[in-house]
C-alpha cells in the first residue's frame, strides 16, 4: 500500500466548494473596490485654466465675461456656464472676480443700483462691495467676493479657481 492520504468525498465537495464560493466573492468585491478606488486615481481637472478674453478687451470699468467649462459626474458629461467680473486696476493689474455673493449666494452685478453707482450690488438682501470686491461694513456680506486665478499667455487672459480672499 502507498502513504498517500486518500481525500474523501466529503473534504473533496469542501474544498470545492470553498474555492468556487472564494472565485466568486472575488468576483462580486472587485468592481466594488475599483468603483471605490477610481475617484483616487483619476487626475483632477483642478488648477486648470481657461481662455476667457483678449486682453485688449479689459477696460477699468468692470466687464462681465462669461465661458463655458466641461464637467463630468459620473457617466454624466456637461458644458457649464461660469461667469467673472474682469477690469484692470489702478496699477494696470487684471482682476477678475466671482459674482456670487459671499452673503447667501445670490449673484451681485456691477453699478446696477442708481444709490451706489460704483459699487457691485446684490439685489436679493442689498449687499454691496467696493469696485475690489471688497465688502462694504454694515452690509450682509461678511467676506469679500473670491477672486479667479489669473494668467496671461499670448494676449489672451486665462482664468482658474476661485480663491477666497
Amino acid at each position: 500500500m502507498s502513504d498517500k492520504q486518500r481525500v474523501s468525498r466529503r473534504q473533496f465537495l469542501n474544498y470545492t466548494l470553498t474555492g468556487v464560493g472564494g472565485f466568486m466573492a472575488a468576483g462580486m468585491l472587485a468592481p466594488m473596490v475599483r468603483f471605490a478606488i477610481d475617484p483616487v486615481l483619476t487626475p483632477s481637472a483642478a488648477g486648470e485654466f481657461h481662455s476667457v478674453a483678449s486682453v485688449e478687451e479689459i477696460t477699468n470699468e468692470p466687464q462681465r465675461i462669461e465661458w463655458q467649462v466641461e464637467q463630468v459626474d459620473a457617466w454624466y458629461e456637461s458644458k457649464v456656464q461660469k461667469t467673472a467680473w474682469v477690469y484692470r486696476s489702478e496699477n494696470d493689474e487684471i482682476v477678475a472676480l466671482s459674482p456670487i455673493c459671499t452673503h447667501l449666494g445670490c449673484t451681485v452685478a456691477w453699478a446696477s443700483n442708481e444709490e451706489f453707482p460704483n459699487q457691485f450690488y446684490c439685489p436679493c438682501h442689498g449687499g454691496r462691495y467696493t469696485k475690489d470686491g471688497v465688502n462694504v461694513p454694515g452690509t450682509p456680506p461678511t467676506a469679500p467676493l473670491p477672486v479667479y486665478k489669473t494668467k496671461v499667455e499670448e494676449n489672451m487672459l486665462y482664468l482658474g479657481e476661485t480663491q477666497s480672499r
